[in-house]
């Protein structure tokens, strides 16, 4: 951010700044002529043809008259200058002739006279630009030379004593400028070198205005604008308070005959390239001397005389080109001024750039610590591409410059040292997790809570969860028949793949009690689907008992079934035990629920039992009704249901048999007893080995017998466990 506001420089940073300038600029090129402006230049043809360069005066003075009076042009800049006097027609040594040797021939003294006009090839030129759109070139120094000041400048725009703007803006120590014969002669003149270089070499911007001596000068492609206008006044736009290293007032623009020029505090323009070297046509300036070239070419036409010869020296390094015609630069300049495309980096623009990095700082630190690895990742991704479309966008359909280095180097920084702090703080958060629960639960489970924002202790506490017990039956004749080794075998063969059915479900391992499983679902980690968790783990522990059947057969083991009871509740959860031993565990009377609908799954006949309360809080699941009960130990009633399978699973004979067993329940209570009987009947017979509907035919029959009492609701009472 100090970077942004200009109070740190950061050579890193700017230098990849540049470079993304370079490439948007390259890539949004539009690579076209423009047909109003002829560049005529000095290339390797003229001066094979025309001699060395500095031509002479006179010629230069043909070249000015045949532009103007063959050709037609509309308009003519030199990007060069004229600041010595032209001694090549021999007139110097004439008139050192006519003061010493040849002081007293009158001859000589007559004839150097009449040729005087001839021979003063300054002159000669000077009457060439007399009364014509031409506007002469010069340069500025930012040191102050020996001759500080060589030539004549052109009147100045303005002084700058009273502009607010001019503290910022470039200060000029000396200058070259053409000789005053010349500068009278022409209609204006303007600077054409750059101080503002990048520390790369590279031209991205040229100032429009420099101030010397407290006087206001314009470039030679605002000089040019002018010119075609008429040479009409510039008023100045200026923002009061933008930056924030002080207070100073801030050029913002340039209006010419309502047109507007934007510009940086100190007169700069970021430069309009059109595109590469050739988005002007040249003509080499010894066609035109010679009449070769044909008028339509120049008919008209804005025309810039500049030099492109390689030994001349006059190119530059750009953005889209590393040798670039410092002539094709004003070219580019004056173009974009005609057509009103100079893109700008307005001093207001800091405030939003601000903001974007806040917004940048504010999302890493606060947002991506709550997100997982892949919706870190893709929310880095999102924030990277709007960036990059939002700065593309500006530059394009706004014309705005706008950072972007800085804030994808704060994005990559800031999401860098997320991604690497929390790597670290979730392999400890992860230890000590495993530490505390891994004898407890998965390790799928354990890598879910180093993820979340949940404060995990083995502390005691309530809450609302489910308990899941199961026992193995008939396990003590079993243990009397087998040897223990293949006892421990059996037990494990179970175990393991039904820990790890539990595990899969997001389940707690609280403990192994001989052949039993206790379970919780719901504790370490807040799980909202506690319930259908443990139901969906019963489900598939019956499934995969089923399946170890065949293979206990072939062992010659015995055959193995088993009862589960689920119930759900509040209970108490935490690291409970003695000072010797401590066992992560849950407690409370929801607890002792669950270990007794295990052990009614023995009297019913079914592999699994679970409360209502379970029911309600599952209801993905197909239930069908089992009795209502009171358990020992327990003042009230309960409802008791066996878990058929995933509603999606169920057939449409499943359906109908418990639609049938809800009705005959309902006869049941209402002592309906022969429509009861009939429905029991009817279900018995279609599944003889269900146990359920023979103990209601049982019952019925002692109820018959022995009629309950008036009040009777229907609930069995067991009166032992």
């Amino acid at each position: 951010m100090l970077n942004t506001v200009g109070l740190l420089a950061l050579p890193t940073l700017e230098r990849m700044e540049n470079i993304f300038y370079d490439l948007r600029l390259r890539n949004t090129l539009v690579n076209t002529v423009d047909p109003r402006i002829v560049i005529v230049t000095i290339d390797e043809a003229s001066l094979s043809q025309e001699g060395q360069w500095p031509w002479s005066r006179d010629k230069m003075a043909y070249l000015v008259d045949i532009l103007f009076d063959y050709y037609g042009i509309k308009l003519l800049g030199f990007d060069m200058v004229f600041p010595e006097p032209d001694t090549s027609s021999g007139i110097t040594t004439l008139n050192k002739l006519a003061t010493t040797q040849l002081h007293d021939d009158a001859r000589f003294l007559s004839a150097l006279e009449r040729l005087k006009p001839q021979l003063s090839y300054d002159d000669t030129f000077a009457k060439s630009l007399k009364n014509r759109p031409v506007v002469l070139g010069y340069f500025f120094s930012h040191i102050k030379e020996k001759l500080a000041q060589i030539g004549k400048l052109p009147l100045p725009l303005t002084k700058t004593n009273n502009l607010p703007f001019s503290p910022l803006l470039f200060d000029a120590q000396s200058y070259a400028a053409n000789l005053p014969e010349l500068q009278n002669a022409a209609a204006s003149a303007g600077f054409f070198e750059n101080p503002f270089i990048d520390q790369d070499g590279i031209y991205r911007k040229l100032p429009l205005l420099i101030q010397y001596q407290h006087q206001l000068y314009e470039s030679l492609s605002l000089a040019l604008f002018r010119a075609l206008l008429d040479y009409p006044a510039i008023e100045f736009a200026v923002g009061d308070k933008y930056g924030l290293q002080n207070n100073e007032s801030r050029l913002e623009g340039l209006r010419i005959e309502g047109i507007s020029i934007p510009v940086d505090e100190s007169a700069a323009i970021l430069l309009p390239f059109r595109g590469r070297q050739g988005s002007f046509n040249y003509i080499s300036a010894t066609d035109v001397l010679n009449g070769l070239t044909d008028v339509t070419k120049l008919k008209d036409k804005i025309v810039i005389l500049g030099a492109t010869a390689v030994g001349l020296l006059d190119s530059r390094a750009t953005p889209v080109q590393h040798i670039y015609p410092g002539v094709e630069v004003h070219a580019n300049i004056l173009s974009a001024m005609l057509d009103q495309t100079i893109k700008s980096r307005p001093n207001y623009i800091i405030v939003p750039e601000m903001i974007e990095l806040l917004a940048i700082c504010l999302l890493v630190i606060f947002l991506f610590p709550h997100l997982t690895a892949i919706r870190s990742a893709l929310t880095f991704s999102s924030l990277l591409a709007c960036g990059i479309l939002a700065n593309f966008y500006c530059w394009t359909s706004l014309g705005i410059d706008t950072i972007l280095a800085i804030p994808i180097t704060l994005l990559f920084l800031l999401y860098g040292i997320q991604i690497f702090f929390g790597f670290f703080l979730e392999s400890r958060k992860k230890r000590q997790l495993s530490a505390m629960f891994g004898q407890y639960i998965p390790p799928e489970l354990v890598e879910q809570m180093s993820q979340s924002d949940e404060a995990f202790s083995l502390k005691g506490e309530s809450r609302e969860m489910t308990v899941f017990f199961s026992d193995v039956r008939g396990f003590t004749t079993i243990s009397e028949t087998q040897e223990p080794q293949a006892l421990c075998e059996i037990i494990n063969a179970i175990f393991t793949p039904a820990t790890h059915l539990i595990h899969e479900a997001n389940g707690t391992i609280d403990k192994y009690i001989g052949d039993a499983i206790m379970a919780f679902w719901g504790a370490p980690m807040h799980n909202p689907h506690h319930a259908s968790g443990a139901v969906q783990s019963a489900l598939a522990i019956v499934d995969m008992l089923a399946t170890l059947q065949s293979e206990f057969t072939n062992k010659g083991w015995p055959v193995i079934d088993m009862g589960i009871g689920i119930n759900t509740g509040t209970m108490n959860v935490g690291n409970m035990g003695s000072q010797f031993r401590m066992a992560y565990t849950v407690m409370g009377d929801a607890v002792n629920l669950g270990s007794r609908l295990e052990e009614l799954t023995k009297q019913y006949g079914v592999k699994i039992i679970v409360s209502e309360s379970t029911r309600l809080a599952a209801p993905g699941f197909v239930y069908r009704e089992l009795d209502r009960v009171r358990v020992k130990g327990k003042q009230y009633p309960i409802t008791i249901y066996e878990p058929i399978g995933k509603k999606a699973d169920i057939l449409p004979e499943q359906y109908q048999t418990i639609g049938l067993l809800e009705s005959a329940l309902r006869y049941y209570r209402q002592q309906q007893w022969t429509l009861a009987i009939a429905i029991f009947t009817e279900l018995s017979m279609q599944h003889p080995n269900d146990k359920l509907y023979t103990i209601y035919l049982e019952r019925i029959g002692l109820y018959q017998s022995s009629p309950p009492e008036t009040d009777w609701d229907g609930v069995f009472t067991y009166t032992s466990k």
